[in-house]
């Protein structure tokens, strides 16, 4: 397409990615304890799925704004659009990893529990393992929202696949909004396919299941 700096893209892409991949993997990390909490207290586990859950409400542009005040950082400093898109990633992974915890029979929690495993070994082996299948489906969801969401810090000059739209509306060309749009479609895809592929890596039982 003329007008569009392939190398640009590539090079763009790839901050996207940085931008929305590292803090879905923390946000992971930080979901993964939370949920188990949430999953184990009762009385807890709705003030911390409903806790987490309000923090999706947050403005995106507004939070990318506010960051520096409550951080130290600069406007354009990365670790605003890290931070932000981390607290995201932690309000939509919460109530999945908690969903999935809780999915795990109890008959299936008693019996790992009488040959001897206990409190964290057990949640280890055996409960995150088979909560994979629900806790990766919240994974895609967080991934594309991720991604999506990511392109807002454009708007406060972070450079990312976002910035396409802003340089194609400045221009008034149609042609790096395209590339921009197709970009992050494909980036999302790209992210939702392997994440997927990770479920099935780390799910070989299920897939046994099927072939019998």
């Amino acid at each position: 397409m003329r007008g569009v700096d392939w190398a640009e893209v590539l090079d763009l892409a790839v901050r996207h990615l940085y931008l929305a991949g590292v803090p879905l993997l923390l946000g992971l990390v930080i979901s993964l304890p939370l949920g188990w909490v949430a999953s184990r207290v009762r009385w807890l586990g709705a003030w911390i799925v409903g806790g987490t859950g309000l923090l999706y409400t947050i403005p995106s542009l507004a939070l990318f704004i506010m960051l520096p005040l409550f951080l130290g950082t600069r406007v354009l400093d990365d670790a605003n659009v890290l931070v932000a898109m981390t607290i995201y990633s932690v309000a939509l992974l919460t109530r999945t990893v908690a969903d999935g915890l809780s999915s795990v029979p109890g008959s299936v929690r008693q019996a790992a529990t009488a040959i001897g495993y206990g409190e964290l070994r057990r949640t280890i082996a055996v409960d995150l393992p088979l909560a994979v299948p629900v806790i990766t489906a919240g994974l895609r969801v967080a991934a594309v929202s991720n991604v999506s969401i990511v392109s807002i810090a454009a708007l406060i000059g972070v450079s990312q696949l976002g910035q396409l739209f802003t340089d194609g509306f400045n221009r008034n060309a149609m042609g790096p909004i395209v590339v921009g749009v197709v970009a992050c479609v494909a980036l999302s895809l790209a992210l939702d396919a392997l994440i997927a592929l990770l479920s099935r890596l780390l799910t070989p039982w299920l897939r046994r299941g099927a072939a019998a």
